[in-house]
């Protein structure tokens, strides 16, 4: 009898259970979980939502950081047809109850230690009937009494086109976005990312970026469809912690964002035995060419690969470690299984050795944003065959006559100087090329003459004094004259969003002036790399 493929998403994990139960499915602070020990919690939590009335499309908030808990009820929530929304724990209350508001669930899955952020949510008038908690607390119940039900699960009856998970994301208006994805959308695109990255049974992978990121959600669904083994880290907040992590469970696998990469770059490795370390992923933003080279003096061993993607569609682009040398700035080309292809401002196909908008073909493309007809409308737009949609990602790249991308810019970041086009990326790789340069930011200003002037936002290494005329200096020796920075501001260190990328945001937008903004970020990136420091400040 042929065995058909998992059709949803929690079957994976499913049919890994029970070919190899006895392996290491998690490894974290609390202990190590076989595929058997969490398959049964996964069941007994499933059986606990099915008795408080969970049903299919219902949704279950889990405000939770990085731990056995967050796997085992993504799992439990797909297994009763409802629909998991990983919410990231270093969010505001605000935000927090604005996504309740929004996506009425009925379920919160979070930890005592939060309480104070979303016992104010469980107001009057909340969705949230059932509230779990790891740990005891006089309010909800406790994960251990949760975890006491033992009943059989009667089947919900999904298909691939209902929704797994609703994921949210920073929104160009200031309210987040939460991304509808399908079991279909979330399992085409493990399928495609495992298969060029070539994940193995026997690898070891660290998951050190939050889960309610979908580059830390990702690493659990593919590393469990191999039956491979997934290390947890709460953040990257102490590289040293992470990196003798590392050591100590021989990971393999090491994906990564430039934020992190850049805290590795000052720090001496020799002492941590990385040697069983075969891979390094990247992606959130693209890897400069200096990044590039310390990743391969940090790791020679490993293979890397610079990546481009979108949580609206999970990954799109990846450049095989073997074209590293020759294109190192680009992000490559589309992964299996879906057509990337570049438009014009009238929406017509570009031939290779344009530049415009990169526009995705897939089914792994998302299904809309959660109650926001008007913002799907704008990037979800019909395709070339009736019925279909395609995906406008608002991003500018590239491409060289073999196809391979490089990025430009989002279209609302693109710097119109003097009538001319600035591309901030394209400035930002020349300043990051000087050794001394950690990080740099560049944005556009609004300025009486040239309409918008170039700035920008510089973190030195320890050791190095650069001035605003060197900087400038350099770019006026690689760059046309109107792409140079007018102004250069130093500071400790640039604010980030909760997935760890520059937030321009928070740069265009600061109202007091540069001791202050030093200082403040100076603070904030010893709280934590994940924290968006323009929201501390």
């Amino acid at each position: 009898m042929l065995q058909s493929r998992p059709r949803l998403l929690h079957h994976t994990f499913e049919h890994t259970a029970r070919r190899s139960p006895d392996r290491i499915a998690l490894v974290s602070k609390e202990g190590r979980y076989t595929y058997e020990r969490l398959a049964r919690d996964v069941q007994r939590l499933a059986s606990f939502l099915q008795h408080r009335g969970v049903q299919r499309g219902d949704r279950v908030a889990l405000f939770l950081d990085n731990s056995p808990e967050a796997v085992t009820a993504i799992y439990a929530t797909l297994a009763v047809g409802a629909v998991f929304m990983p919410i990231n724990p270093l969010i505001k209350q605000d935000k927090l109850a604005y996504i309740i508001k929004e996506t009425q669930p009925s379920v919160l899955v979070s930890h005592v230690h939060l309480r104070d952020i979303f016992e104010p949510v469980l107001g009057s008038g909340s969705s949230i009937q059932t509230c779990i908690l790891t740990g005891e607390s006089p309010i909800g119940m406790s994960w251990n009494e949760a975890l006491a039900h033992d009943g059989n699960l009667a089947d919900p009856k999904t298909i691939d086109q209902d929704l797994a998970a609703i994921i949210y994301t920073s929104g160009s208006t200031g309210e987040p976005k939460g991304i509808m994805l399908s079991h279909r959308n979330m399992l085409t695109a493990q399928d495609s990312v495992s298969s060029y990255l070539e994940l193995r049974e026997d690898d070891v992978i660290l998951c050190a970026m939050p889960m309610a990121f979908d580059y830390g959600l990702y690493q659990i669904l593919m590393g469990f469809m191999q039956g491979a083994c997934v290390v947890l880290e709460r953040s990257f907040v102490f590289p040293a912690q992470a990196l003798e992590l590392m050591a100590r469970e021989k990971v393999t696998v090491f994906p990564g964002v430039p934020t992190m990469f850049a805290l590795l770059s000052n720090l001496d490795l020799s002492r941590y035995d990385l040697r069983s370390l075969r891979m390094i992923t990247n992606t959130a933003a693209a890897l400069t060419e200096k990044q590039i080279r310390d990743i391969r003096r940090l790791f020679p061993q490993a293979r890397l690969f610079s990546m481009y993607g979108l949580t609206e569609c999970k990954r799109v682009t990846y450049l095989p470690p073997e074209q590293l040398d020759i294109r190192p700035l680009s992000v490559g080309r589309g992964m299996p299984n879906q057509e990337v292809y570049l438009i014009d401002e009238e929406g017509k196909r570009l031939p290779h050795g344009q530049t415009g908008q990169l526009v995705i073909r897939g089914s792994h493309v998302m299904r809309g944003y959660w109650g926001k007809p008007e913002e799907t409308a704008k990037c979800l737009k019909p395709g070339p065959y009736p019925g279909e949609n395609i995906l406008y990602s608002g991003d500018i790249f590239h491409t060289d006559e073999e196809g391979y991308l490089y990025f430009v810019g989002r279209m609302d970041d693109i710097i119109k100087s003097r009538g001319e086009k600035v591309s901030p990326r394209e400035v930002e790789n020349v300043i990051g090329s000087l050794e001394g340069v950690q990080e740099c930011a560049v944005v556009g200003v609004p300025d009486p003459v040239l309409g918008q002037a170039v700035k920008a936002y510089v973190v030195q290494k320890q050791g190095y004094h650069y001035t605003e005329k060197d900087i400038i200096r350099h770019c006026l020796a690689h760059l046309e004259n109107f792409m140079a920075p007018k102004q250069v501001v130093f500071i400790q260190a640039l604010p980030k969003t909760n997935t760890g990328k520059i937030s321009k945001s928070s740069l265009c937008h600061v109202a007091f002036d540069y001791v202050a903004l030093e200082t403040c970020f100076e603070v904030a990136d010893l709280l934590s790399t994940w924290v968006t420091a323009g929201a501390l400040c």
